[in-house]
């Protein structure tokens, strides 16, 4: 199965097939066009860095002294008021696409009174206050445990910390909440009502008070890891309510196997269902029912297997014998994805000389032909490299590829179909629609949280029951 993602190539694409119909002017094709694409731009971008030290430049500084590593800060002065506090903030925001942030500070000295706080603070945060008395911030207080939240007035929280304590504050984005922790339990935690981005913010407040922070390059006191899997373990529960009959998953893998033409699959799934599994169906969608995704399946089968083996040839060979249709016009979408797979297997079996005069028969059709030229620009790129699995043009050389194509010729074989009326049944199964619909609603629920959270992984959430030591429920397919 293709990966399940959302951008604005394949919206463009949907939008197209959408309002064609599959006798119309639009190669459904380009849909697979779009999926390679996303493989050589992953969703996602760049990973998010994290705060790794103190933020010397923007600090209280006449009120403390910072470590030459920038993870220790001392309280050099006296306390008279409460605008004398040595504040200072991480180098960088709290990482927001993830499922938790957390980091921790160990109290070398409580110094005079204990006034340490550990919290989070905004870009604008005054620093000559404690986190949590300034609005858009939030601190837990060590001299008498209380936590602040936008003012000045603390509420009653956990317990006081002192010296030799090991105190953490993280951010659970999945439940939008602040948390705390003291000596490796969590002490509680709070609803986080703060958008934008946070920095890990600490405070020292009496003399002598001294600090150690921990952004991570320590193990922490706190159990974060297993911490995260109490909250997926939560999500998963929270799924595990919602009541569905377990033949729904069984019609949906049906389905699938049906849809993508794997028929030795589907017959052993078949045999080990048969006594536990009563026999329904989906009901038809737009004409698309169980008889219709079943159509050619042995054909499909076949030419599926030899794409995945990288037998371009012969699967061109079987298109032109049962399908000639799909393969007429030789500047389709279809065709330049078997076409720039076979010249792909030509410089994956390192024979280079036969693929650049493939490439100039073949390829050349496609290059300047819009919506087509980019993808022809990787496939020639692979020559360039001595080591082509390694450059920006290596995704071509995964299996991923192959599937691709793959999962493009099977489409195009169900469209052959004269009783299939909707093109987008035959480009995606039943299964590949619902988890698209599902990262939809995931990303929906992210953008509604100020676009902060992990976004949807699949193979996470299929294997999420399994590390708690339980089989797949019917739920956590879906």
């Amino acid at each position: 199965m293709t990966t399940i993602t959302t951008n604005t190539a394949s919206t463009t694409t949907n939008t197209a097939i959408n309002s064609n119909s599959k006798n119309g002017n639009q190669d459904p094709g380009l849909y697979f066009i779009d999926l390679a694409r996303q493989y050589s731009s992953p969703v996602g971008g760049e990973t998010e860095l994290e705060p790794t030290e103190l933020n010397t430049v923007k600090c209280s500084g006449g009120f403390l002294v910072v470590s030459t590593d920038k993870l220790r800060v001392k309280y050099t002065n006296v306390n008279h008021h409460g605008h004398n506090v040595g504040v200072i903030q991480a180098d960088r925001p709290a990482p927001e696409k993830r499922l938790v942030y957390y980091f921790e500070i160990y109290v070398r000295n409580a110094g005079a009174k204990g006034q340490i706080a550990i919290g989070f603070t905004n870009h604008s945060f005054k620093m000559r206050r404690q986190p949590g008395w300034e609005a858009n911030s939030c601190g837990y207080h060590g001299d008498a445990g209380n936590l602040y939240r936008g003012s000045g007035i603390g509420e009653a929280f956990g317990p006081a910390f002192t010296t030799n304590d090991t105190v953490g504050a993280g951010i659970n984005y999945a439940s939008q909440e602040f948390f705390f922790t003291k000596n490796g339990a969590v002490v509680g935690a709070v609803y986080k009502d703060i958008k934008g981005l946070l920095l890990p913010t600490v405070a020292v407040h009496s003399q002598n008070e001294e600090i150690e922070v921990n952004f991570g390059k320590k193990s922490f006191a706190f159990d974060l890891k297993e911490y995260e899997r109490q909250q997926v373990m939560k999500q998963q529960m929270a799924v595990d309510k919602i009541s569905l009959p377990p033949i729904v998953s069984y019609e949906l893998v049906r389905s699938y196997l049906l849809h993508n033409g794997y028929e030795e699959t589907l017959k052993a799934f078949d045999v080990a269902s048969k006594n536990t599994i009563p026999s329904i169906s989906i009901a038809q969608e737009n004409g698309f029912g169980e008889q219709h995704i079943a159509y050619a399946l042995a054909q499909r089968k076949a030419v599926r297997q030899l794409i995945r083996n990288g037998e371009i040839d012969s699967a061109l060979g079987k298109l032109h014998e049962w399908y000639p249709q799909i393969v007429q016009d030789e500047k389709s979408a279809t065709c330049l994805l078997l076409h720039s797979q076979k010249f792909i297997e030509l410089v994956r079996a390192g024979a280079l000389e036969e693929a650049v005069h493939y490439g100039r028969i073949e390829l050349a059709k496609f290059f300047k032909l819009p919506g087509f030229d980019d993808l022809v620009r990787d496939c020639a790129a692979l020559l360039a490299y001595e080591q082509p699995h390694q450059c920006s043009a290596g995704y071509l050389l995964e299996e991923s590829q192959r599937e691709i194509v793959a999962d493009a010729v099977n489409g195009m074989i169900l469209l052959t179909d004269p009783n299939v009326k909707d093109a987008q049944s035959c480009l995606r199964s039943h299964l590949e629609r619902l988890l698209r619909q599902l990262t939809v609603c995931c990303l929906e629920r992210r953008s509604l949280n100020g676009d902060q959270g992990e976004g949807f992984h699949l193979h996470r959430a299929l294997n999420s029951t399994s590390t708690a030591g339980r089989g797949p429920s019917a739920n956590t397919l879906v």
